[in-house]
């Protein structure tokens, strides 16, 4: 059965579809079988594997509304073992559709159960918003993954996040977890991103991943032509960097006291001087 990872901040800008489509492949490349589903309107996981989201005859979209079965819906990548459940504009109306709907925040969840037995990890791209389809990423995940920006104002977005979290495992999903954070578009030569890291993982020790997804042209490019970075450039920092990311993410292992721990982090954004930013 599936672990299903939910790539979430509700801020945008913090490389959150970045991750959401690199990581997996690396997953595939260590023979598992992986899921990706895009829940963001926006669709720009889609896109990041070559496909057009305006073209799709059928997406994720119609899968949430019940008028085809999951597997109608899945498409493969170039890669072994990596296969995508894509998002097309339509799924912009699924907020307004799904407000009536009995069981609404359990939509995406209920589509997942049809399939996860066919894959070791799902992982789910969500909006950058706290909106009834990142609702839905949430409830049908075990676990978050939270992508935070080495910056100033990615602080004051991980503490809402964290909230809303929170309220969910009260009301909706209990056994939510927290897989860590994830510091991405990290610059050493930048104080406030060394400062911003340092900040994270004193708040959160050990619930940080030791894994830093760097500032990359290539990070940026490699969507531009529907390819993944390990096929735009195999070599480069950040190719390692999701490769260590996808075998510390394997190996991670959950302790009750850490999930409390990250849970009752205080984040305090005015620890830094707004003048640093960069």
């Amino acid at each position: 059965m599936a672990r299903i990872i939910a790539i979430s901040n509700q801020k945008g800008g913090v490389g959150k579809s970045s991750v959401a489509t690199n990581l997996p492949v690396f997953l595939a490349a260590m023979g598992k079988r992986v899921l990706l589903v895009d829940m963001d309107s926006q669709a720009n996981a889609t896109l990041s594997l070559g496909i057009s989201p305006r073209k799709l005859p059928l997406s994720i979209y119609h899968a949430i509304m019940g008028q085809v079965s999951p597997s109608a819906i899945i498409r493969k990548s170039p890669f072994f073992g990596y296969e995508i459940m894509p998002a097309s504009p339509d799924l912009a109306g699924a907020t307004v559709e799904l407000v009536n709907l009995e069981g609404r925040e359990f939509k995406l969840s209920q589509i997942l159960d049809k399939v996860k037995d066919s894959y070791d990890f799902i992982v789910i791209d969500s909006p950058p918003s706290l909106g009834m389809l990142t609702l839905n990423a949430l409830c049908a995940a075990d676990e978050v993954l939270i992508p935070v920006q080495c910056e100033y104002l990615a602080l004051e977005g991980l503490e809402q996040l964290l909230n809303t979290i929170n309220l969910i495992k009260e009301n909706l999903k209990p056994n939510l977890r927290i897989a860590g954070a994830l510091l991405t578009m990290y610059n050493k030569t930048n104080r406030i991103c060394r400062d911003v890291a340092k900040e994270v993982r004193r708040e959160f020790p050990g619930y940080v991943f030791d894994t830093v997804i760097p500032r990359q042209v290539a990070l940026a490019e490699a969507p531009r032509y529907g390819k993944t970075i390990m096929q735009y450039a195999p070599t480069s920092q950040a190719a390692q960097s999701y490769r260590e990311l996808a075998e510390e993410l394997v190996s991670l292992t959950y302790n009750n006291s850490d999930q409390d721990n990250f849970n009752q982090g205080n984040l305090n954004p005015n620890n830094f001087n707004k003048e640093q930013i960069q």
